[in-house]
């Protein structure tokens, strides 16, 4: 515990910045949070990824998403086997206890964990191969999807239509979750898949009868 040090002098700055400008300008709506807790329309599952601001690309106020990160923005299959599940974790607060509308899945342009998946999957990254890797077993989710993509021939959109599978895997394993389905049933809840280009600010939704991204 002794390694443990104060916040860095940057943040702390930044911090009080803050409390004193857009704390203090919206005040009253933060209380209003605290007080009446959260209800969110809407969960994001995204990327850890620092380049992709969730809440400035869906042009979201203070409490209205539920975001949750991980690496490459993927959803395990449901697996109740008593083990600890943080992404399985989030989805079902999300739907069983905020009852949010939508579940939506967000992929990016340039990420490092597909472009890692797709390393291991060329053989060329021994070192997310082995148990110890936790990125490595986590890519394992999308693996399987490379054969999607292992036929293109340029490397950077091979990588681009892999990110686009991440998504496309991660709302089939949605599908397992068997209050994602109940909800879906009942009509309360949607599932939508978007990919965002960082360089551009393009994003893109999925429409699954024709299995492909189209410009929002």
């Amino acid at each position: 515990m002794r390694r443990i040090k104060p916040l860095p002098p940057y943040l702390v700055q930044r911090y009080h910045g803050w409390k004193a400008t857009g704390y203090a300008d919206n005040a009253a709506w933060h209380r209003h949070l605290a007080a009446e807790g959260q209800h969110p329309r809407a969960m994001v599952i995204s990327c850890c990824d620092s380049r992709v601001q969730v809440t400035a690309i869906l042009g979201a106020d203070n409490g209205e998403l539920f975001i949750h990160r991980n690496i490459a923005n993927l959803v395990p299959p449901y697996q109740p086997d008593g083990s600890q599940h943080g992404t399985s974790a989030a989805i079902e607060y999300a739907v069983t206890a905020l009852k949010v509308a939508h579940l939506i899945v967000l992929g990016h342009s340039n990420c490092g964990g597909v472009a890692g998946c797709a390393a291991m999957c060329k053989g060329e990254a021994p070192e997310l191969e082995t148990n110890e890797s936790f990125v490595g077993r986590w890519m394992d989710i999308l693996r399987p999807k490379f054969d999607k993509v292992a036929e293109i021939e340029d490397s950077t959109e091979q990588l681009r239509q892999l990110e686009r599978q991440a998504v496309v895997v991660s709302l089939e394993n949605l599908l397992t979750f068997p209050w994602v389905r109940d909800g879906l049933t009942a009509g309360t809840l949607s599932l939508h898949g978007l990919w965002t280009d960082i360089g551009e600010g393009g994003l893109e939704q999925y429409l699954p009868n024709e299995e492909k991204f189209v410009p929002v």
